[in-house]
């Protein structure tokens, strides 16, 4: 994909001294200071950092409340959970349908200024927004259609088509791969690959980031740059915590040292104390001359002592640096070994299977602990069919037969109550475990103490998440078939991880519907399989 005007090198965004904090009086920026130039800059961190915010800041949807953002040029957005009116046409989301009317008004006959003026020198709009569309795979959609009629991802790239219209200097792109099958997603990767000028994504699929020429990574309110895609990031992360642990370690050494020094400083001195103390008991010199030496011996004994604590305290604040540098990122380690399913077990069998909207499965049988992954583009049906399986919805003919215990989390995450803690919502799915052994068990999945007394709406949305995985694998009886719904929307890098070694852990049927290939990768799909219009067999991605 070629864009025909490329903005000025000396592009860039600039936050200077930005601070902002949301109503209730959560700060989330302070004296926040940052420069992007151009070229694609992928913009990471934890759930919570501020990464969504700071993008609504740069677009100036949210105004700071000290500071300043500014862009040199116009600035386009994407937001995250876009909502569009269903009744709009396409042309209008695109931004042409003032111009498309007065065209056809003159193509008509009709000559009044206004429509010439309306047109200006854009008299190929519809061949471009043609072009524009088919290059994000939307030629099937017609300029006259309304929104209600394209699935969800097809509206986010009509978005995206109608921002690469507009040509903004700044494009700004909030987790753009959401809700998008894998074909879309090659479709939003060249589009990103083309881009000329300054553009910042925040984004956890790492397909995607791999494809940007620097990582800003937003952590505590800062930002730490590194060139280069995700790949070379992560290598050089890997490489500064391990350097930082080796500071650690030797930090640790040193404060052991200092401390074993000074507690050896104070034996010398107790000593040459009691020392002095006997030969002033004695009296074998002047008394003038022996409380002469003992005014010096605590001179001499005070310098040492503030010598050796200096040291300590110089030790200690090294390790507490040290400390600082290493990241703690902790990982979900949960023993699921009562979710074991044996190899010959029957889980799931559906036949003759008609859903919905259409889609068929003529046929599956799912046999002991395999992993599927479901793919296919959007709209084909892949949420209806988990919901069937789950008996939420009932199908339009054929048989979903389930012969395990089921779980299923959904894309909205809705299986929590929100008015509850987080211990109150396992205790629903788990009423026989005792108040003590759900804590035991949820703080593995890192919600610990206190954490674990947090009421669900308050959650951000990767606790939320890891609040509704835990729910539901602690529920009883354990769950033995386990299926999910586009589990890595909306999650951040970190948690993503977490998600993979819990499912390490889990020793069930697995089903997972996503469009996340290296997360498919990740956690160990055995079979691969695509509903388009039939379900049926493919080769790994």
């Amino acid at each position: 994909m070629s864009f025909p005007s490329t903005p000025h090198a000396a592009t860039s965004v600039v936050c200077a001294g930005l601070a902002f904090a949301w109503p209730d009086g959560t700060a989330v920026f302070d004296g926040f200071d940052l420069v992007v130039g151009p070229g694609r800059t992928g913009l990471i961190g934890r759930n919570g950092t501020g990464k969504s915010t700071l993008l609504r800041l740069m677009a100036g949807e949210l105004a700071p409340s000290a500071g300043a953002v500014r862009a040199g040029g116009t600035v386009g957005y994407l937001p995250q959970n876009l909502v569009l009116d269903t009744a709009a046409r396409v042309d209008a989301v695109l931004g042409i349908a003032g111009v498309r009317r007065a065209l056809h008004a003159i193509e008509a006959g009709d000559v009044a200024e206004e429509h010439f003026t309306a047109v200006g020198d854009d008299w190929d709009v519809e061949e471009r927004a043609r072009a524009t569309l088919d290059q994000l795979g939307l030629a099937h959609i017609g300029l006259d259609r309304t929104i209600g009629e394209v699935s969800g991802g097809e509206s986010v790239l009509l978005r995206l088509a109608a921002l690469l219209m507009e040509r903004p200097d700044v494009l700004l792109l909030d987790e753009p791969t959401n809700n998008l099958d894998l074909r879309a997603r090659r479709r939003l990767y060249a589009a990103v690959e083309s881009w000329p000028g300054v553009m910042v994504l925040v984004s956890h699929d790492r397909e995607l980031l791999d494809r940007v020429d620097q990582v800003a990574d937003l952590r505590d309110g800062e930002v730490t740059w590194y060139g280069g895609n995700f790949t070379a990031y992560e290598e050089a992360l890997a490489a500064e915590q391990e350097a930082a642990e080796r500071t650690v370690r030797s930090a640790e050494a040193d404060l052991k040292r200092q401390q074993r020094e000074l507690a050896e400083a104070h034996e010398k001195l107790s000593k040459r104390k009691r020392y002095a103390d006997k030969q002033f008991a004695n009296k074998r010199e002047p008394k003038i001359v022996m409380n002469a030496r003992k005014r010096e011996a605590q001179v001499s004994a005070g310098k040492h002592r503030i010598m050796h604590e200096e040291r300590l305290r110089g030790a200690r604040e090294r390790l507490d640096e040290a400390e600082a540098a290493v990241r703690d990122d902790d990982e979900i380690r949960v023993d699921l070994s009562y979710t074991a399913v044996p190899a010959g077990r029957d889980v799931l069998l559906l036949r003759d299977l008609e859903l919905r909207y259409g889609a068929r499965v003529p046929a599956l049988q799912v046999r002991g602990p395999e992993r599927i992954a479901l793919t296919g583009r959007n709209g084909a049906g892949k949420s209806t069919l988990l919901r069937t399986i789950a008996g939420e919805l009932a199908p339009v003919a054929g048989e979903a037969a389930v012969h395990v215990p089921l779980r299923c989390l959904p894309q909205r995450l809705d299986v929590l109550d929100d008015a509850l803690s987080i211990v109150e919502n396992v205790a629903l799915l788990a009423p026989a475990a005792s108040n003590q052994r759900i804590r035991s068990r949820l703080a593995r999945f890192l919600f610990r103490q206190g954490r674990a007394d947090q009421i669900v709406g308050t959650l951000s949305g990767g606790e939320r998440f890891r609040a509704t995985l835990a729910a539901l694998m602690l529920a009883e009886p354990a769950p033995q078939l386990l299926m999910l719904d586009e589990p890595t929307n909306n999650l951040d890098i970190a948690s993503v991880r977490q998600l993979v070694r819990a499912l390490e852990s889990y020793e069930g049927a697995l089903v997972v519907a996503s469009h996340d290939v290296p997360f498919l990768r990740d956690i160990g799909i055995t079979r691969w399989l695509a509903l388009d219009g039939e379900l049926r067999d493919i080769e790994p991605l």
